[in-house]
């Protein structure tokens, strides 16, 4: 009699593995087929594109005809070679429903035109479901060819070309003929400027009064006495009639740019009369220099 032992099948641990991760998958693929919904898009062009261009898709927004509400937009940046992605944004449509907008930029050029595809995403709604956005193919070519021809003179890269120096000849002659001007021109104004200071100072009463004062063989010009009838009768003759300290007012009129220099003009008037009309004894100073060149430059600003 022939006594058996029962054996016992020992499983191997990786086929357990293999076989607990099935169930897993089946599962949950099973969940997501009833959380996953293919969401409505609206892609963009898929040809004709080139470096720095903007891709943009419209997701809509809705699960099964109804809002989704919130939904968390995918993150923005460099994405792969050939796409970055901006910061989606969300917009309503005259019906009232709302599109994701998700912009790709084209950051890279291939150098023959190339397929590539834009990335599927998932966009998870506050519900718990995801809205499934599939890739989508578009051609990409390059800006310009690797070699568009290479006949003749139509190479690819052409030779370095001299550039000829301009003649330097004309451009000096130019710049002495400009200078010339520019020197006969400023001769001219400063020939101007002596003339007419020649001219005033022959014309002008304060102009002609400075003058003598300064051409007085005298150390003490203020207490000289032509020296104020010098300023005596260029007062007169800009007033055009005989001035006196209490018809300061006809001296205004003719020339009002003298009315600054009102207090001066009384303090003047009032030292003359002591001086030919008073006690010359005890009488204050004037500094009659000083006041008729004040007087001559009121003259000249006016002119």
């Amino acid at each position: 009699m022939i006594r058996g032992r029962s054996m016992a099948v020992r499983p191997n641990g990786g086929a357990i593995a293999l076989l607990v991760a099935a169930i897993t998958l089946a599962c949950s693929g099973s969940v997501c087929a009833g959380d996953l919904v293919t969401a409505t898009v609206e892609q963009p062009r898929a040809f004709g594109h080139v470096l720095g261009d903007v891709l943009s898709q419209r997701v809509l927004l809705e699960i099964d005809g109804h809002d989704a509400g919130e939904v968390t937009p995918p993150s923005n940046g460099r994405i792969d070679v050939w796409f970055e992605r901006r910061k989606p944004y969300v917009e309503t449509d005259r019906d009232g429903r709302r599109w994701m907008v998700i912009d790709y930029q084209l950051i890279n050029a291939p150098e023959t035109l190339t397929e590539i595809r834009l990335p599927p995403i998932r966009l998870t709604s506050k519900s718990g479901k995801l809205l499934q956005v599939t890739e989508w193919p578009v051609s990409v070519g390059p800006l310009t060819p690797r070699a568009a021809f290479d006949a003749g003179d139509l190479r690819t890269l052409r030779p370095d070309r001299l550039v000829p120096s301009a003649p330097m000849a004309p451009i000096k002659r130019r710049l002495l003929s400009v200078l010339a001007l520019l020197t006969a021109t400023l001769v001219a104004w400063v020939g101007w400027w002596f003339w007419r200071n020649r001219r005033d100072a022959h014309r002008l009463p304060f102009a002609l009064a400075w003058q003598k004062i300064q051409n007085l063989k005298t150390p003490d010009v203020d207490s000289n006495a032509d020296a104020w009838l010098c300023v005596h009768r260029a007062l007169d003759e800009t007033a055009g009639q005989v001035v006196h300290a209490g018809a300061l007012t006809t001296l205004f009129t003719p020339a009002p740019y003298l009315e600054p220099l009102r207090p001066e003009l009384e303090t003047f008037y009032a030292r003359s009369r002591e001086r030919f009309f008073g006690n010359d004894v005890g009488r204050e100073r004037f500094a009659l220099r000083d006041f008729c060149r004040a007087l001559y430059r009121a003259e000249r600003r006016r002119r």
